[in-house]
């Protein structure tokens, strides 16, 4: 039985992990502009990143600008992203939070987490991404892969995507916090899947820093 400091633990990880998946991009969804990388996200709530890639190839042909995706019709944009899911309240979001900032914000993305999380669609994970594709770190992006890794490495015990990021907040040196979210993605697809995750394989059993095999946290 190996004991470690959460902290310690934690920060482990996320450096074996870096090690592990060295080229991982900011963000998973392809974009050109800073209009199609909000929408992108938007859009890729309940589906998976391929899933968005595969409609957005066509989409973003039509739709670059705060314009574009303000004046979209809704019937059009509706049919346009219909495999993504969730495709009638996307299609409204993503048009009400374009026509929000042409409106309140001057036609320009908002560069803070108080201003982003007040356009429809737009929540704290999404917030989050934002920022760090513009290069401004305020917290952790927690997605379904960071909410279900953090309660396997036994980082934090929350099932609400807001308090796990608080957790990982305080267990975690800032510099590390842009990076949590790609890795974290990353691990989830390769090795600890949600439904059989592959542990038998996994460098970080092997290193003795996942709380399933044996390590055990001390204050």
């Amino acid at each position: 039985m190996i004991f470690m400091k959460k902290e310690e633990r934690a920060e482990a990880i996320i450096l074996e992990l870096k090690k592990k998946y060295p080229r991982v991009p900011k963000l998973f969804l392809n974009h050109n502009t800073p209009s199609q990388m909000l929408c992108a996200i938007i859009l890729s709530a309940q589906s998976t990143d391929a899933q968005v890639n595969a409609v957005t190839e066509k989409l973003f042909k039509k739709y670059k600008t705060v314009d574009d995706f303000a004046n979209a019709k809704k019937s059009e944009l509706e049919k346009e992203i219909f495999s993504t899911g969730f495709y009638k309240n996307k299609a409204k979001n993503v048009i009400s939070c374009f026509k929000k900032i042409k409106i309140d914000f001057g036609g320009k993305i908002p560069k803070t987490m108080k201003d982003l999380i007040t356009l429809p669609g737009v929540g704290r994970k999404t917030a989050n991404l934002v920022l760090l594709s513009m290069g401004e770190i305020v917290g952790i992006a927690v997605d379904t892969h960071v909410l279900r890794l953090s309660k396997r490495f036994g980082l934090s015990s929350e099932k609400n995507a807001d308090k796990i990021e608080q957790d990982l907040i305080k267990i975690y040196n800032k510099k590390y916090w842009p990076m949590i979210n790609k890795l974290f993605i990353s691990h989830g697809r390769a090795i600890c899947m949600a439904k059989k995750p592959f542990c038998s394989k996994c460098f970080l059993n092997k290193k003795g820093l996942c709380p399933r095999f044996g390590v055990v946290d001390f204050l």
